[in-house]
């Protein structure tokens, strides 16, 4: 069995992510969404509600599972059983960083393989930085997250302003 995970913060989970974790579910037996902690980064959202959250957008797709993590990440695929990373490509500007990635992913595992896979064309400007701006100014996200998402981030959003 191939099993991929998906790592990122997911601050929030966009159409984007939902649009490779769909497609990443044709490819592979079993896809993780992997919802890092990431305290460095300062999400927004805690990581218990970026959990929910992506178990809700994906709840379509029967062989997706959510966990939320902050170990290393070659340590959670040995966890997960998993020989696969996922990650997505929006534009060249990310290659880079996602090459040196892939590249000490591969240095610390062997055994396991990145694989790149870019969202569809009227999705690939989407990013949770952008949803997040647009969202604590009061903009409708509606378009760009899962409905229950941008409920949450306004609700959330509410009671932190």
């Amino acid at each position: 069995m191939n099993t991929a995970v998906y790592p990122g913060t997911f601050d929030p989970i966009t159409n984007g992510h939902t649009d490779l974790v769909e497609r990443g579910c044709k490819l592979f037996d079993w896809v993780v969404v992997a919802v890092a902690e990431s305290p460095k980064k300062r999400p927004l959202l805690p990581l218990a509600l970026r959990v929910e959250l992506a178990q809700q957008a994906l709840s379509h797709l029967p062989n997706v599972r959510v966990v939320g993590f902050n170990c290393l990440l070659a340590d959670l695929l040995q966890q997960e059983q998993a020989n696969i990373i996922l990650r997505g490509l929006r534009a060249v500007s990310d290659f880079e960083y996602e090459f040196q990635l892939a590249n000490m992913n591969r240095r610390l595992s062997p055994q396991i393989e990145s694989l790149f896979l870019t969202p569809a064309e009227h999705l690939s400007y989407i990013s949770s930085t952008l949803i997040r701006e647009i969202a604590s100014l009061g903009g409708d996200v509606s378009q760009f997250v899962h409905p229950k998402v941008s409920a949450a981030l306004d609700t959330y959003l509410q009671h932190t302003n």
